[in-house]
């Protein structure tokens, strides 16, 4: 009774005080009977998506965790199948409210997308907790698993929600599917594909999506109070924009800072910007390696299967984000370029070069740098943000 009672309650509780958030977030208020539709289509999408996951499984051999099919080989299956045809799903399931009439204003892409996801998620967990009855560390992935769900879908929904105020396909949804199905793919493999020690690296791309989240969310607010002007919606989201007008900068601003002005870009910048950023990283690995001998954690202790053991990692991953934004703002101040260009350029080609240091020192680890790469880079971004010359 008790294993019923942990399977219903896990399954169906937390994706519907999510899709009631979600739906409340949205101040039009889209039609109950079609968000709940919405919801109901990503559930049966879920049922078949599993199917067939559970297929090429069975014929292939292949397996989400590295215990079983190897590191290779979960990371080809995640990327191939279970990812992709987990989002492609979704996209089925928003589909018909996309269609519909209902679908008026940009930030209904992210509510209808969520509904999918959230009907998904509820199946997902649904099928983890039937197959693992008993452990309160498959609860914990489980749960792990559905902000990803939501966040992941919300990134191609929003891509939906500008196709359709643009009233022009573009490449801004496909670009987004991609890059949200990769994502989903590396937090999948840490959630479900590795030891319990791997699940931390969740910490990180859960504060990355949330706040990467408030951004888009605020973007698409702003677009739907420049479309009211026109008749597109009801006057109640201009005090939603208004409320945001004291807040760090709007994507549109983030965006125009990150293109070409018109000087030409300064090339030196941007390979002195590299070195720059690589030795704060290497400054501050240091530092937390001394701070962490400091304290007497044990490195050599360290085992992914065992969550306790992973603080000496934590600590290191904490020192080494820190390096990006004060490089960033080192490179812009030292610069004094007036767009992100030449820092966002400088930090991208540090994280490259780590990756293929990594990649020729220690392959495994490149998964784990590729997860923070993003977080980093745009840490780097925000810190040359602040450091650029006033305009």
């Amino acid at each position: 009774m008790l294993g019923v009672l942990r399977w219903l309650v896990f399954s169906v509780v937390p994706p519907v005080l999510f899709a009631i958030l979600i739906y409340r977030t949205d101040k039009r208020r889209e039609p109950p009977w079609l968000v709940a539709l919405t919801f109901l289509f990503g559930a049966i999408a879920a049922a078949g998506a599993i199917f067939v996951e559970r297929k090429a499984m069975h014929f292939t051999g292949l397996d989400v965790r590295a215990s079983v099919a190897g590191n290779a080989g979960s990371l080809f299956f995640l990327f191939l199948l279970i990812a992709p045809l987990s989002e492609a799903a979704k996209v089925a399931a928003c589909w018909p409210a996309f269609r519909s009439k209902h679908f008026d204003e940009p930030y209904d892409g992210v509510v209808y997308a969520s509904a999918a996801a959230l009907g998904y998620a509820a199946v997902d967990v649904a099928f983890v907790l039937y197959r693992h009855p008993v452990g309160w560390i498959w609860v914990w992935r489980a749960m792990l698993g559905i902000p990803a769900h939501v966040f992941c879908a919300g990134m191609w929904g929003y891509g939906l929600g500008r196709a359709k105020q643009d009233k022009r396909p573009g490449a801004i949804f496909p670009m987004a599917w991609i890059v949200a199905t990769a994502g989903h793919g590396l937090y999948i493999h840490f959630v479900f594909g590795r030891g319990e020690g791997a699940i931390l690296m969740t910490v990180p791309m859960l504060f990355a999506m949330g706040v990467t989240a408030f951004f888009a969310a605020r973007d698409l607010h702003l677009r739907s109070e420049r479309a009211e002007a026109h008749g597109f919606v009801s006057s109640r989201l201009s005090r939603v924009s208004l409320a945001y007008s004291s807040v760090p900068p709007s994507l549109a601003a983030m965006r125009a800072a990150l293109k070409k002005a018109d000087e030409p870009i300064k090339v030196r910048w941007i390979v002195l910007g590299a070195f720059v950023t690589l030795g704060a990283m290497f400054f501050f690995l240091a530092l937390t390696v001394a701070i962490a001998f400091f304290f007497h954690f044990d490195f050599s202790g360290v085992d992914e299967r065992d969550v306790t053991t992973a603080a000496p990692v934590a600590i290191l991953g904490v020192g080494l984000l820190s390096s990006f934004p004060i490089s960033g703002f080192l490179v812009a101040r030292a610069s004094a370029v007036s767009t992100l260009l030449e820092p966002a350029l400088a930090a991208a080609l540090a994280l490259v070069l780590t990756l293929v240091m990594l990649g020729l020192a220690a392959a495994e680890a490149v998964v784990f740098a590729l997860a923070i790469s993003p977080i980093a880079w745009a840490f780097a971004c925000a810190g040359a943000w602040v450091g650029r010359p006033a305009r």
